[in-house]
């Protein structure tokens, strides 16, 4: 499943990186710690958060990850935008919270 196969179904706005929506995911990943997220994040996991900071894309980068979603409609701060376009890492937001957002991936991703 790729990033842009998602966004319809779990009515995601894109914020950033629209060099990435070809990603592959391979699962998701949910911390809003961000050493947590780099010492147990698996390349090509879709990281749900609620930070907005410029860190999450290095964190991504570091990590391969294929995306990052933030959730309660969080936007992400101006340098993290132009990060995530210069990495191509896509960014998304959801009006969702975590709790539904994790859900509904797990059972995307497990139909797989």
């Amino acid at each position: 499943m790729k990033i842009a196969d998602i966004i319809e179904t779990l009515d995601l706005k894109l914020i950033s990186g629209a060099g990435g929506l070809q990603n592959e995911i391979t699962g998701c990943y949910v911390s809003d710690l961000l050493s947590d997220v780099i010492g147990n994040a698996r390349e090509g996991e879709l990281w749900i958060t609620l930070q907005t900071h410029q860190n999450i894309i290095a964190v991504a980068s570091l990590k391969d990850l294929a995306a990052i979603i933030l959730v309660r409609g969080l936007t992400a701060e101006e340098g993290t935008i132009e990060k995530s376009n210069l990495e191509n890492i896509p960014v998304l937001t959801t009006t969702l919270d975590t709790f539904s957002v994790a859900g509904i991936l797990y059972q995307l991703i497990k139909k797989k």
